[in-house]
């Protein structure tokens, strides 16, 4: 992520995810079960199980 692009909102996934999900998968954890748009430029954060790590998936319509 540029450090110059906005984040427009933050969303945290709170059921713990399998991390050997690809980012397609969580991408698809956004539209399916979180009912939200992927590129509007949000971050998604997303733990494991033992809440000691964390993905974060952030996607734009920008092309850079």
């Amino acid at each position: 992520m540029h450090p110059g692009h906005e984040i427009h909102e933050i969303f945290l996934y709170r059921d713990a995810i399998d991390f050997r999900k690809s980012i397609d998968g969580l991408a698809a954890i956004v539209e399916m079960e979180l009912e939200k748009n992927i590129f509007t430029g949000s971050l998604f954060v997303f733990t494991n199980r033992r809440r000691d790590k964390m993905k974060i998936d952030r996607k734009s319509t920008r092309l850079n």
